[in-house]
């Protein structure tokens, strides 16, 4: 089932996700949805709070993206990246490495907005699962990049948050354009006084 993405402007996307404790029947529907989401949204990414929930659970699938690899290892050993696509990470932690490389980003909860952030090269990722089972692994490219913006997703900060100044300024109206629709969607969703 194709879920409602949330908007920049709504309060949850600001909110630090819960961690995950149990794997249930009902948390595999929810990842499997967001699995239709982002791929009708034709996105690369999402996390839980994108679909209006607060929890440590994100997605990823960087398949078919030859124009901005990816490399990953596993026990040092590099592996191929589209065998481990698509991805699901419950509670994961993230350790940075390597330069800053600057990069385009998008987000689903930014519609057509896009801008330069600087990211650090490498992520060493430890996280659960879809199934529970603990997996860890490193990553650099287009990957990486992913996986920091969703987990930064799952820590209420947005890729707007990552841009230098100059940056965020050139798309300042074009932000303050999606808060305002997002404030007034906010204001006619919310219950009417008698």
């Amino acid at each position: 089932m194709v879920l409602r993405i949330t908007k920049y402007g709504e309060p949850v996307l600001r909110e630090k996700g819960q961690p995950i404790e149990k794997m249930d029947e009902s948390l595999h529907a929810f990842i499997d949805d967001m699995f239709d989401t982002m791929e009708a949204a034709n996105g690369i990414g999402l996390a839980a709070q994108q679909v209006g929930r607060a929890m440590q659970l994100c997605i990823v699938d960087v398949s078919d993206m030859d124009d901005r690899p990816s490399r990953l290892w596993i026990d040092g050993k590099e592996c191929d990246v589209e065998a481990f696509m698509p991805l699901v990470l419950i509670n994961p932690t993230l350790e940075l490495s390597g330069e800053q490389i600057p990069g385009p980003e998008g987000c689903l909860s930014f519609p057509e907005i896009y801008g330069e952030v600087s990211r650090p090269d490498k992520a060493k990722v430890k996280a659960l699962d879809g199934y529970g089972k603990a997996i860890e692994f490193e990553c650099s490219g287009l990957l990486s990049r992913c996986i920091q913006h969703e987990v930064d997703h799952l820590n209420g900060l947005l890729f707007i948050d990552r841009m230098d100044k100059a940056e965020r300024e050139r798309i300042r109206e074009e932000i303050s354009g999606l808060a305002e629709d997002t404030r007034l969607w906010l204001e006619h969703q919310a219950p009417k006084k008698a």
